[in-house]
């Protein structure tokens, strides 16, 4: 039993330092969120079809993947409907986002100032078309806002516009630039990249790829090569490509702080890497040790760490457990012998509870009582982290945004959820019930209605009671015979037969008196 202990401690142990080693082992910073969206349109139905964009945009595509980046959605050839969905649904990626990427190769037009992006379906037979058959560049940077640190729109699609030769003007001040127009983006941290300078026309190249896409995946996700920089090494190579026929411009600004698509992350020294808090690994250790709970767990983190805070707390916690095992051998011995009442025979049984801050001591019951306060618990609160609270993590993660560890209850969690003020999770009431507030309240109708099974009130339909129908007696009445004596007719019985009249005298008789 000794042995058994014994082993199962050091493998307990061993298993606690290694885990300790991996919380506190001093790794970079988790990679800020990266996501990006690639449009290529080649197969217009209504003009000559473009032959590098489906090309340039597939490249891009693997180059953002290749970068690491955390999403990539690449889309091609699309109509206007799929256009308007693809950036609606990139739109609602971008909400959990530090850095937003666009890139779009195909044509645009530029009318009184506004860009458009024209998808393989559109049609212009006239200028008035313009709004409902292509979609416009403000919308697709609206789509980018929620982005925290950078939003970058790229586009290859100042190509020259072949809708303008058949397009008719339907208001004669309207006036159709050639190539794109010149953007001022509203929002800080917004870059907007043409393949051509405002009003000139970019190239589509008789390589693989047109100029603009080739230097791009020369230099966009050069690894550690800050954004601007690369930019402006893209600039250069198109130039000297075109032969100076086409050079794009960079609209927009960016703050003072170096960025890059790619960023490379260095493993810092040894002194920058020590904990700020000296107290940080042995309080993980303790959150580990919390969550097994076990007294074999917290003899071998006594034996760990002797001294100190969370020594104290160790051993309160290995107390608590010492005389939970003793009042279980009392009220088994009670059981069996039948003597006293258990409190009678462990009096200091109070003395033992733990007075352990509820930060430190109690993290799993503290973190589902900040989940059900944001209301993504509605479970019992209980001393250990159950299915039902990582359930309720999982809850928070979702409408939350963040990936905050589910498995296993932590204070960082509990540090992220104190921050957040207010409902996250949504309210979800019980049939027959609404949400009112932060509360669900009953559903009342009006009379002469009722909750329905879509929680609406209906009307009570009123089914008229039906008439009894009296049945009928259809079977026959019973033969009855008659005497031909006076005083009206008697019913006699027919006589027998096989007496000494004979059958057929007897059968005349019986004919005869059944005639009257």
């Amino acid at each position: 039993m000794i042995c058994r202990f014994g082993a199962a401690a050091l493998r307990i142990r061993s298993a606690l330092l290694a885990l300790a080693v991996l919380a506190c082992s001093h790794l970079p910073a988790l990679a800020e969120k990266r996501v990006a969206l690639i449009l290529g349109m080649s197969k217009y139905q209504n003009v000559p079809v473009l032959a590098n964009p489906a090309r340039d945009a597939a490249a891009m595509g693997d180059l953002f993947k290749s970068a690491g980046f955390d999403s990539v959605d690449t889309k091609l050839d699309l109509s206007i409907v799929q256009l308007r969905r693809a950036i609606r649904d990139f739109a609602a990626t971008t909400a959990t986002a530090d850095i937003a990427v666009v890139y779009y190769a195909g044509h645009g037009i530029e009318v009184n100032g506004s860009n458009y992006l024209i998808p393989t379906d559109a049609k212009l037979a006239s200028d008035y078309d313009i709004p409902d058959e292509t979609f416009a560049l403000d919308r697709l940077l609206d789509a980018l806002e929620p982005a925290k640190r950078l939003r970058l729109v790229i586009l290859d699609a100042c190509r020259d516009n072949p809708f303008d030769k058949t397009m008719k003007r339907s208001i004669g001040t309207r006036s159709i630039g050639r190539g794109l127009a010149k953007i001022e983006p509203s929002s800080s941290n917004t870059l907007v990249a043409f393949a051509a300078r405002a009003g000139a026309v970019a190239a589509d190249g008789d390589g693989a790829n047109s100029p603009f896409a080739t230097a791009l995946m020369k230099y966009i996700t050069s690894p550690g090569l800050e954004l601007r920089l690369a930019l402006g090494k893209v600039r250069d190579d198109v130039i000297k490509t075109t032969g100076n026929r086409q050079e794009p411009f960079l609209y927009g600004s960016l703050g003072g702080d170096a960025l890059a698509l790619n960023p490379v992350t260095t493993l810092p020294s040894a002194a920058a890497n020590a904990p700020s808090d000296p107290d940080q690994i042995v309080r993980r250790d303790y959150e580990f040790a919390l969550q097994v709970g076990s007294r074999a767990v917290w003899d071998t983190f006594i034996a760990t760490y002797p001294t100190g805070l969370y020594s104290e707390f160790a051993k309160a916690q290995r107390n608590k457990i010492i005389d939970d095992e003793a009042l279980r051998a009392v009220a088994a011995d009670k059981a069996s012998k039948s003597i006293g009442p258990l409190a009678a025979l462990s009096p200091d049984q109070s003395a033992s509870k733990s007075d352990l801050p509820l930060a430190v001591g109690d993290i799993p019951r503290q973190l589902q009582l900040e989940l059900r306060r944001v209301g993504c618990n509605t479970s019992s609160i209980t001393d250990t982290w159950t299915p039902a609270a990582q359930k309720s993590m999982e809850l928070f993660n979702k409408y939350a945004g963040m990936k905050l560890e589910v498995k296993v209850a932590s204070t960082d969690s509990l540090d992220a959820i104190k921050s957040r003020s207010g409902r996250i999770c949504p309210l979800t009431c019980e049939q027959g019930y609404q949400v009112d507030g932060d509360r669900c309240t009953r559903i009342t109708c009006k009379a002469g209605y009722e909750v329905g099974d879509d929680n609406t009130c209906q009307r009570i339909e009123v089914r008229k009671p039906q008439q009894p129908v009296a049945r009928q007696d259809r079977s026959p009445p019973p033969r009855r015979t008659y005497s031909s004596g006076g005083g009206g007719p008697t019913p006699t019985a027919p006589l027998d037969c096989n007496g000494p009249m004979g059958f057929a005298n007897c059968v005349a008789h019986n004919l005869a008196k059944n005639s009257h």
